[in-house]
């Protein structure tokens, strides 16, 4: 909880005005960090929960490649994988973009909308959210814990401002408003 704290009192510094978490355990309590701080209440949405990963939940990368090599190596190439017959990436961003867009929707003109949830959801959101190709979506690399991506949405659409970020964004020369 001590990585949730740190990261709940940089993201206050951002004044948001929603927060919307998965709901489940670790990031309904990350979430519950930082409306402690903004007196903001979180809205928990199911759509933002991490991908089911059916038979490969709680394996290790080792196990995994060691019973499903094949299938390991074909989705690490960003074929279309039911890992473990879980979900398949598209469909996560199916249900997660959606819950996403439909927040940033609600908030005031440049309003700041802090989303909680977990890396492979996070990950397949944002490829989602900039249009890039599923089989692209591994490119975005991970995120360590509590860490988190900016996004903003420019003249042409979503961009993705930072990414694996500890700390706040800065402005960059030429960016468009």
């Amino acid at each position: 909880m001590q990585q949730a704290r740190r990261s709940a009192r940089r993201l206050a510094q951002l004044k948001p005005h929603a927060i919307v978490s998965s709901d489940l355990r670790r990031a309904a309590a990350t979430a519950a960090e930082l409306a402690g701080l903004t007196g903001l209440e979180v809205q928990h949405d199911a759509g933002l929960r991490e991908t089911y990963a059916g038979d490969w939940q709680g394996l290790t990368h080792t196990e995994i490649n060691e019973r499903y090599g094949a299938e390991y190596l074909a989705w690490k190439h960003g074929e279309p994988v039911r890992r473990g017959g879980g979900e398949l990436e598209t469909e996560v961003a199916d249900r997660a973009a959606p819950v996403v867009l439909r927040h940033a929707d609600a908030l005031p003109d440049g309003g700041t909308l802090v989303v909680v949830s977990h890396g492979g959801a996070i990950r397949t959101t944002i490829g989602r959210l900039l249009g890039i190709e599923a089989r692209h979506w591994e490119g975005l690399g991970g995120l360590t814990n509590c860490f988190w991506s900016v996004l903003g949405e420019g003249v042409r659409g979503w961009r993705l401002l930072e990414h694996n970020a500890g700390s706040l964004p800065e402005p960059v020369i030429g960016d468009d408003d």
